[in-house]
């Protein structure tokens, strides 16, 4: 019985690298990459979060789950990440999931250039520079994922973000010219986008509302709940469960997609 378990596993043998993996949606897509067989390796910037989060995984799931520190920003850093990643497991990641990202708020004309920097720096740059670190090895062996967390946001666009929704919009962009590079390598790039995830960045979001209103916490989460016709915000468990159907055989005709996961809020 537990043979044909093992075998069942949708990611065994598969080594998987998620950054922004200290917590909330990065730390769910390693629980769940790691309880399908995945070796995981959990990438963010704090190392005691990191620490933290691949200690709960692996206590989990027993699986082998390799924290490390990395600020995708910053170029030199993205290419000791994969330097540890291959001296640790004997080569590149199989799955790359790109989840680090930062959200923060302010009007357009209001935007200064370091919070407009930091933004692309973060989401878009840092996507980029992972994306073109692990793709050399997986067109070599023939097979590959990677998963790119975006946002509705990147879709639609809204007021007080526009650093952050820019930022977004080149993720897809990125995305779907990357996946019809590789499309005939066994390779596939897709975007997950959520709309607001029970995590932290939607707690300081509702700080922020509370901040610049006359909204209580309880009715700050109210009304980003009511922007979704499911009336609720989204767990972190639903955007790894997506994450696992494209990392696996089953999502292999997936491709170049920008798939939402927000209750019907954005229908396109």
């Amino acid at each position: 019985m537990k043979l044909e378990t093992k075998l069942s596993m949708k990611l065994q043998n598969k080594i998987a690298l998620i950054t922004g993996g200290g917590r909330g949606i990065g730390r769910a897509i390693g629980l769940k990459f790691a309880s399908e067989g995945a070796q995981v390796i959990l990438a963010a910037r704090s190392l005691d979060q990191v620490k933290q989060a691949a200690s709960e995984v692996s206590r989990a799931t027993a699986a082998r789950v390799l924290p490390l520190v990395c600020d995708v920003s910053e170029v030199a850093s993205v290419e000791w990440l994969f330097k540890s990643v291959k001296e640790y497991f004997g080569r590149g990641p199989d799955i790359m999931v790109n989840n680090a990202g930062i959200a923060e708020s302010a009007p357009l004309i209001k935007t200064d250039d370091e919070h407009w920097q930091r933004h692309l720096a973060v989401n878009l740059s840092g996507t980029f520079y992972c994306m073109r670190a692990a793709l050399p090895e997986m067109i070599e062996l023939g097979w590959g994922r990677i998963i790119n967390v975006a946002s509705i946001a990147g879709k639609t666009g809204g007021p007080y973000i526009a650093a952050y929704s820019a930022s977004k919009h080149g993720v897809l962009g990125l995305t779907r010219s990357a996946a019809l590079e590789v499309a005939a390598k066994g390779i596939t790039v897709n975007a997950i986008c959520p709309g607001y995830v029970d995590t932290e960045m939607t707690t300081r979001g509702i700080e922020n509302i509370t901040k610049k209103t006359r909204l209580s916490a309880d009715e700050a989460m109210d009304s980003i709940k009511k922007m979704s016709p499911q009336n609720r915000i989204i767990e972190p468990e639903e955007v790894a469960s997506l994450a696992l159907l494209l990392a696996s055989d089953e999502g292999r005709g997936i491709n170049g997609q920008a798939i939402n996961v927000d209750g019907g809020t954005v229908m396109f």
